[in-house]
């Protein structure tokens, strides 16, 4: 069996593209969006949607079953792989920006992870239509944050007309405002709400619900004010007696003495905290070039080669932080890979998230340091950097939670033995 690195070309050639789009439209406005929290770049969205559908990806960041071309030989799936690239580059221009392009994110591969194949010729279609649509998960509750079996949320099954009534508040929902308001430039997008069927049964009652964009009963009650990822908007979600159509629940309707509505979730987290940790590393990378590049202006070249005592301290800190984002990425390239070969990448998911977490927040916190006023002015995107990285080691399972999880799978503990 042999490895090869090299970048497949239709990844290649994405990159291109997007590092254009990164230079030219979210550098130039990333600290116009990021002063006006809550403003909407609906140029990139429109451009985005657009763009991605000609080139054959759907209309936005969305995985897919895609093959490598060229070759005669039968090929697994490059989607994952595709879409980390894709979510690096986009990162590296801006987060914030990355998260509010068009495209099923979470919600959608929630879909993918627990749903039919009728749910997902449904909801996943969408993606493809001629307005750009999001998705977003709804799992975080007041009282429910890292430990997701604590929510509280509750869904009853309307015998009289089939339709399931859920009452629950979500919070710190990504996205949740361009997923759910209806906006006159967007498709229908959709939230998937976790929730209970059973509060008795733990985590063998949970289940998640597709409620479509507009539904009764749903309400957007707070937009967040963040430190960082400012373009993209945050969400309280209320839901007061919000029916849902019997169909719309992703998985089995009735309670087993098992976890599969847990699993589930779970399965959602494997498939997409590589992603997140792609998205960190686009952010590093971009504060680690910048800091070469003004490093180089100022006459600081990194000898490379050289023995390490003979290495200056500035040199020695630029090729540590190399190391780190090089093997960082190699992580999360193992464990898309993974996922696009349809094997289990528990392990491997949580190993990239919490290595992804760790290197984004060093890379640009020694960033501003080694720059000193530069770093920490407003006069250039690196502070900016700075701010955007932290999210990386909180959202989608924090950095604590993925220890533990990374734990469990290598010592053999159930989360009852292990928390």
């Amino acid at each position: 069996m042999t490895i090869d690195f090299e970048t497949p070309k239709p990844i290649a050639q994405m990159q291109t593209m997007l590092q254009s789009v990164a230079e030219n439209m979210m550098r130039t406005t990333s600290r116009e969006f990021d002063e006006n929290e809550h403003g909407i770049p609906w140029d990139y969205i429109e451009f985005m949607h657009t763009a991605m559908k000609a080139a054959g990806g759907g209309g936005g960041l969305t995985p897919t079953d895609e093959k490598p071309k060229e070759g005669a030989e039968k090929r697994a799936s490059i989607g994952y792989q595709k879409l980390a690239a894709q979510i690096e580059m986009l990162s590296w221009g801006d987060v914030g920006y990355y998260l509010i392009t068009p495209g099923g994110g979470l919600g959608a591969a929630a879909v993918q992870a627990a749903g039919s194949p009728e749910q997902k010729a449904k909801f996943l279609a969408r993606f493809n239509d001629d307005k750009p649509t999001f998705a977003a998960m709804c799992m975080t509750e007041a009282g429910a944050g890292s430990d997701t079996s604590a929510i509280r949320t509750r869904a009853v099954l309307d015998e009289a007309t089939k339709e399931w009534v859920i009452n629950g508040e979500k919070i710190f929902v990504t996205g949740g405002d361009k997923s759910f308001t209806e906006y006159e430039k967007l498709g229908k997008g959709f939230i998937v709400v976790w929730a209970s069927i059973d509060p008795t049964a733990g985590r063998s009652g949970m289940r998640a619900f597709v409620v479509e964009s507009g539904t009764q009963g749903v309400s957007i009650v707070k937009l967040e004010h963040k430190l960082g990822i400012r373009a993209s908007d945050t969400a309280v979600i209320s839901l007061v007696d919000a029916r849902v159509p019997y169909e719309n629940v992703l998985g089995s309707p009735t309670v087993e003495k098992t976890t599969t509505g847990f699993k589930g979730a779970m399965a959602t987290f494997d498939a997409t905290r590589p992603l997140v940790a792609a998205s960190g590393l686009g952010v590093a990378r971009a504060a680690l070039e910048f800091l070469k590049e003004k490093l180089k202006e100022n006459g600081v070249q990194i000898r490379y080669g050289l023995p390490r005592n003979k290495l200056t301290s500035i040199e020695r800190d630029v090729i540590d932080m190399e190391i780190m984002l090089k093997s960082a990425w190699l992580m999360v390239l193992k464990a898309v890979w993974m996922a696009d070969n349809k094997k289990p990448n528990a392990l491997e998911s949580s190993m990239s998230k919490v290595r992804a977490g760790d290197v984004t927040t060093k890379v640009t916190q020694k960033a501003v340091e080694i720059l000193g006023p530069i770093g920490y002015s407003r006069e250039f995107l690196l502070e900016k950097w700075f701010r955007d990285a932290k999210i990386t080691d909180i959202y989608e399972g924090t950095g604590q939670i993925n220890r533990l999880v990374v734990a469990r799978q290598i010592l053999g503990y159930t989360g009852a033995e292990l928390r």
